[in-house]
């Protein structure tokens, strides 16, 4: 199997958009698109030969806009989240057990819950490296917070366990998310060095570190999540400074 496969990043955020295509069809997805890299995004396609067939979301984001509703706009690419969102604008509904496809590259969906009740990861089986994409579940020794969004920390330590740390030590983790200039980790470096996790945590331990994480109010949450369950429509509510690109307004 081969692919083509790049990191993008947005700085405001500290998001990675993962770009996924088969070099023998030209057909792309994104991964996780931000709003206000959209024209980038769609540079990079361009300058690449590519065709984006659909945006891809681990789960309705709290820290920025998706790209997605604009992508589609652009290009008449689908709209692919977790089912159970269960939004008009989303054309094709994540399952675990049920691979999404981009040419020949398989996207296994696995679900891993506890940052939010629908958060899906997904894992690319390549013939020399597995690669998961751990969205906000689990980042480069960190994981994703738990006290918004129906978050719950009990399940996702089980997430992360039973789903990411059952896979084999070698399999590269690419986190939706680094605010350290970090870009990728392994299965194995989490479990060893993550300071929630890492060193054979209990849950019972992690439970408590969440818990007393006193981490401050999201800035964008409150026109974020309405915006993401609407596949990246800009809210009545979006406070003037944090506009964006949502003052853009796309042409033709």
């Amino acid at each position: 199997m081969s692919m083509i496969f790049r990191q993008l990043f947005e700085a405001d955020s500290s998001t990675y958009t993962y770009l996924i295509a088969d070099p023998n069809t030209g057909e792309a997805i994104l991964l996780d698109p931000v709003m206000e890299t959209v024209e980038r995004d769609l540079q990079v396609l361009r300058d690449m030969g590519l065709t984006l067939t659909a945006t891809l979301e681990t789960h309705v984001h709290a820290d920025h806009l998706t790209g997605a509703r604009r992508l589609q706009n652009r290009t008449q690419c689908k709209i692919a989240y977790p089912a159970m969102v269960q939004a008009s604008c989303i054309d094709i509904g994540i399952r675990e057990g049920e691979p999404f496809r981009v040419g020949s590259i398989e996207l296994h969906p696995l679900f891993t819950p506890g940052h939010t009740d629908h958060h899906h990861s997904y894992l690319i089986d390549t013939p020399v490296q597995k690669m998961i994409f751990t969205g906000d579940a689990l980042l480069i020794e960190a994981c994703g917070r738990t006290d918004f969004q129906s978050g719950d920390a009990a399940t996702l330590y089980n997430s992360i366990h039973n789903k990411i740390f059952s896979l084999p030590d070698e399999t590269l983790i690419y986190p939706a998310h680094d605010y350290e200039s970090r870009f990728v980790t392994t299965v194995a470096q989490e479990k060893a060095r993550n300071p929630r996790l890492g060193g054979g945590k209990s849950k019972e331990e992690f439970v408590t570190i969440m818990e007393n994480l006193d981490l401050p109010y999201p800035r964008k949450i409150d026109f974020a999540v309405p915006g993401n369950e609407q596949c990246g429509s800009c809210p009545d509510n979006v406070p003037e400074g944090l506009k964006g690109s949502c003052a853009y307004r796309d042409q033709g």
